[in-house]
């Protein structure tokens, strides 16, 4: 028995789910904003960009590469399963626990930690086999990956999608987006922190002195203050040749396709600049064997409130 296959029984990949058809739509977004002050107003515009896609997000097609890679560099089997649409995460740890897994290792598709993107993802695990027991069946023991953004096989995979880019236009100022987050989110986590230094590591190894980190995709309420400076509002302040980097996001899913290829570019146009936008790290070799090695690690548990919920804006009456 080699040391993979003694130490974890699976792989569980964990996500954040998306719709595969226009039916799914509303119902994934009201599972995405169940017990958040935010507008139904809000949520149909939100709705609008999946549709501009026929209702079809790419993050669940990317989650199955990302499985076909997997499988082809470790000896375990590999699962998967979503916070807020199918597979849903129970769901798959049903299925876990009827193949007799035991012991499993959770990848997260967040780099960066904060609660949304570390935190909250704990909570669903608890949650999925706290369900799980409470049905009789043995729920698997699971260990997280802590956030890797400081990897150097992360740093290397953004790197080799920035050169990509900026061969396209070597001229174009560089701007690292995230996803914002609310203020209170962000100063109860090193996500800024953490997204500051991988933004500093990529631009070093392309050679940039000079770079900006953006945010996109704010949901919140307008009387919730969250993380600035918005993209769209920095590409109207630059007016200038512009290569954009999602680093905060691993693969091209809803808020990458339309917030940037869809609307910044549409900006770009109309101000009459150039844009290029960096892939995202994706399944790049240097991810897979990022993953494949921390498969074969101990993984110590956050610390314990680290990257507490956000408090929440009173609702308006």
């Amino acid at each position: 028995m080699s040391k993979l296959e003694h130490k974890y029984d699976a792989l569980l990949i964990v996500s954040f789910g998306g719709p595969e058809k226009r039916e799914d739509v509303i119902p994934f977004l009201e599972n995405v904003l169940r017990g958040r002050n935010v507008p139904r107003e809000r949520m149909l515009e939100v709705a609008e960009h999946y549709y501009h896609f026929d209702g079809r997000s790419p993050i669940n097609d990317q989650n199955r590469a990302l499985m076909g890679a997997l499988r082809c560099v470790v000896k375990i089997p590999v699962y998967w399963g979503n916070r807020n649409w199918h597979p849903m995460l129970a769901d798959t740890m049903r299925q876990m626990s009827d193949d007799g897994v035991k012991r499993a290792v959770a990848f997260v598709t967040s780099a960066f930690g904060s609660y949304s993107g570390c935190r909250q993802y704990i909570e669903d695990i608890e949650r999925a086999r706290a369900l799980v027991a409470a049905e009789g069946r043995d729920a698997a023991t699971i260990h997280k990956i802590r956030p890797f953004s400081e990897h150097p096989k992360f740093i290397e995979a953004m790197t080799d999608r920035v050169r990509t880019a900026l061969k396209e236009l070597p001229r174009g100022q560089l701007v690292f987006t995230a996803h914002s987050v609310p203020v209170s989110m962000a100063e109860s986590s090193p996500y800024v922190r953490e997204l500051s230094r991988a933004c500093a590591a990529v631009a070093q190894a392309v050679g940039r002195d000079t770079w900006k980190l953006a945010y996109q995709s704010r949901s919140g309420p307008p009387t919730q203050p969250w993380l600035e400076p918005d993209i769209m509002a920095y590409l109207r302040e630059i007016r200038s040749d512009v290569v954009i980097v999602p680093i905060g996001f691993l693969s091209d899913h809803m808020e990458v396709l339309y917030d940037l290829d869809t609307e910044a570019r549409a900006l770009c146009e109309e101000l009459g600049v150039k844009m290029v936008r960096a892939g995202t790290v994706g399944t790049h070799p240097a991810m897979i064997e990022m993953i494949a090695e921390m498969v074969e690690m101990d993984h110590a548990p956050c610390a314990e409130g680290c990257c507490s919920a956000p408090r929440r804006p009173p609702v308006s009456r």
